[in-house]
Order: C-alpha cells, then sequence, then structure tokens
C-alpha cells in the first residue's frame, strides 16, 4: 500500500516547467534574462607584462645565487654533509637490517669518515712540511732549470739577472711565499669551524635519516605523489651510492698508478703525487687537466731532458685515459650517463661559487638534479611495444 501511494504522488507531480514559482523568483528570472549576456575573452598578456615577469623571476633567482654566496661559510659544509649523507645510505641501510639502532649507525658511519680524513691529513702532513721547508732550494733548483728554456722566449725579457733583483727574485718569491702562508693560517679557524659543523651536520642527518624521508614523502598530498617522492629518494640515494663507490675503487688504483709512475719517474714524494692524482680525479676536466700540468712540471723541473720529463705527465694521461673512457664506463655502463657540456658547466659555476669545494660538489650535485628529472619524467618516456 504505501509503494502504491508513493507511486500515486510522484506521477500527481508536474513536470519541472509545469510548477507553480513564485512571483519574486519569476521577477528575477526575467530581469536576469533581460541582462545583455557579457562575451567570455580571455585576458592577453602583452610584451610589457611578460618582460616584468621574467625581470621579478630574474631578481630573485640573482638574490638566491647572492645569498648561497654569502652563506658559503655555513652551506658548504652542510651541503657536503647531505652529500656524505646520502651517499652512505646504502650503508646506513644494511646495518638498520643487521640491527644496529639509527643513533648507533649514525655514529659508526660519522666517525669512520672522521677517521678517514684524520689519516688523509695526518698522512700529508709529513711531505707538506717536508716541501715547506725545502721552499727556498725549491725556488732556486727551479729558477735555474727553466733559465734555458725562458731564454729561448724572446719577448719575455727574462735573464738570470731577473732572478736576482726585483719581484721575480728569490727574496721576493720567498717574501711571497710567506704571505701566502699567512692567508693559510688565516683562514685556518673558518676552515676548522666548517669542519665542525659538517661533521655535527652528518651525524643529525644520518641519525634522523628515515624521519626525515618520512617528513619529505607526507608533504605531498596524494598517493600518487607520495609514491613518486619515494621513488626519487631511492634513486638519488642509490645513484650516488652507486657511482661514488664505483668511482673510489678506480679513483684508488688510479692513484697507485700514479704513485708507482712518480716513483719509476724520479719525482719527490710519489706518496702525495698519488693523493693528488685520486683527489683530482672527482672534479672531471678541469682535475686531470692541472694534475697533468703539474706532473709535466714537476718532471721538467726533476730531469734535465725536455722530453725525458713529459714522461711521467705522459703515462699518467694515458692511464687515466683508459680508466675514464674504457674502464669506468664498462663498470657504470649508461646508468648514471650525464652529458659533459652539461656537467662543465656545473663545475665553473659551482667552482666560482664555493671554489674548491664547489668543483668537488659539482659533479654529485648534478647527478642529485640529474636523477630526479629523470625519476619525475618516467611516464613520458617511449615505452617499447611489447608482443601481446
Amino acid at each position: 500500500m504505501d509503494i502504491a501511494n508513493g507511486i500515486k504522488r510522484q506521477s500527481g507531480k508536474a513536470p519541472l516547467g509545469e510548477r507553480h514559482v513564485s512571483a519574486w523568483a519569476r521577477t528575477f528570472q526575467e530581469a536576469a534574462e533581460e541582462l545583455p549576456s557579457a562575451p567570455i575573452r580571455r585576458v592577453e598578456k602583452d610584451g610589457l607584462d611578460v618582460s616584468m615577469a621574467w625581470a621579478i623571476i630574474g631578481i630573485f633567482s640573482i638574490l638566491g645565487l647572492a645569498a648561497v654566496y654569502l652563506m658559503s661559510l655555513i652551506l658548504i659544509p652542510i651541503t657536503l654533509a647531505v652529500v656524505v649523507g646520502m651517499i652512505l645510505g646504502m650503508a646506513a641501510e644494511k646495518l638498520s637490517k643487521m640491527g644496529v639502532p639509527r643513533l648507533a649507525n649514525a655514529a659508526i658511519l660519522s666517525i669512520g669518515v672522521a677517521l678517514i680524513v684524520f689519516l688523509l691529513i695526518n698522512s700529508l702532513a709529513g711531505p707538506l712540511a717536508m716541501l715547506a721547508n725545502e721552499a727556498p732550494g725549491f725556488i732556486d733548483r727551479t729558477a735555474q732549470h727553466m733559465m734555458p728554456y725562458l731564454e729561448r722566449i724572446e719577448w719575455l725579457h727574462i735573464t738570470p739577472a731577473t732572478f736576482q733583483s726585483g719581484p721575480m727574485s728569490i727574496d721576493a718569491l720567498l717574501e711571497n711565499t710567506g704571505n701566502v702562508l699567512h692567508v693559510v693560517t688565516t683562514n685556518l679557524t673558518p676552515a676548522l669551524v666548517q669542519g665542525l659543523i659538517f661533521f655535527a651536520a652528518l651525524l643529525l642527518f644520518l641519525a634522523s635519516r628515515v624521519s626525515l624521508r618520512k617528513t619529505i614523502i607526507m608533504t605531498f598530498r596524494t598517493r600518487a605523489q607520495r609514491l613518486a617522492a619515494i621513488r626519487v629518494i631511492n634513486a638519488v640515494e642509490q645513484a650516488l651510492g652507486f657511482y661514488f663507490a664505483t668511482a673510489s675503487l678506480i679513483y684508488v688504483a688510479l692513484g697507485f698508478m700514479m704513485t708507482v709512475i712518480a716513483y719509476a719517474g724520479g719525482l719527490s714524494m710519489p706518496v702525495l703525487w698519488g693523493f693528488f692524482a685520486f683527489l683530482s680525479s672527482f672534479i672531471p676536466y678541469l682535475g686531470i687537466t692541472m694534475m697533468t700540468v703539474a706532473v709535466a712540471i714537476g718532471g721538467i723541473l726533476t730531469h734535465d731532458g725536455f722530453i725525458i720529463g713529459l714522461i711521467p705527465a705522459a703515462a699518467f694521461f694515458t692511464v687515466h685515459l683508459v680508466m675514464e673512457n674504457l674502464i669506468f664506463p664498462a663498470v657504470m655502463g649508461r646508468r648514471l650517463e650525464i652529458n659533459p657540456f652539461i656537467v662543465f658547466l656545473a663545475i665553473i659555476f659551482w667552482t666560482w661559487m664555493w671554489g674548491a669545494v664547489g668543483a668537488m660538489l659539482a659533479l654529485p650535485l648534478s647527478l642529485v638534479v640529474m636523477t630526479i628529472i629523470d625519476e619525475l619524467l618516467i611516464d613520458e618516456r617511449p615505452q617499447p611495444q611489447l608482443p601481446k
């Protein structure tokens, strides 16, 4: 009975167009129909609006770069700590799976990095002190050895008397050496402060690594965005860890080869040459160039013959060329391929911003940016057509 009554009530309702409408609603509807309908037009921006928008973007970009440059004392160690912490992310994951607590995990890895830095500084202290003590005799021998080559270049107007008086004399060079040492000692305190900031930031980053990942992921609202954030963070950590683990092993072998080359080539302090070869290899293009030129100068100063003096530099350049172009691509493959021109521009930019540390950070920062872009554009890659 209720169902039948309901059907009667629904059938008794008037159609929508025939329903009773109040006088107020009818008056309002008629007034709205009488109003002229304004055409919908798209607001077009002229050239001045576009120029203003780009000018604002440029101003904020310049201000951002200025802030990065002025805050280099703090940003350099923090950025270095974050990069090193992300490189050690794979090791931190393995220690966590073994049941090591997070704080102990961070302490173990930070102490390990500190021990490596301490051992490197301790091993280099002796050769550098010896080099500083022998600086006067080294400068004198260098001037005497280079004189025959400099006299052949007539437009330089360099004679033996040039190194006996004037701005290029031995006394002037020694005085400038003292000024350089004064600059180094003056900058020693900021370097120590940066070192403390680096180790503190590394310890805190490793200790709060998991919670920081969760915070970054939960800032996104949708599930797809959170999955993309997880994928990007994992890809960045894997790329940095895999690259620097492989590069460190290859460059350690290169440093050992450079030590052998320096010892066989008669260069003094071969261990120091090997360490510089290992360290400079992390700076693409510029590192190998500066190292080859330094080895060439050292060989020329060590040997009487010009050709014999260039043999150590040629040997080092050949070994580095083989490792960089044959062994390194064979191990890495195309997994972490980056445009060489982009890497070169990044090195120039970060060297200008942060000096030598910026040159070493240019490659990992470029690797982070390229990995993020690659992961975010994963949906736009051409997918292979698999057979059905």
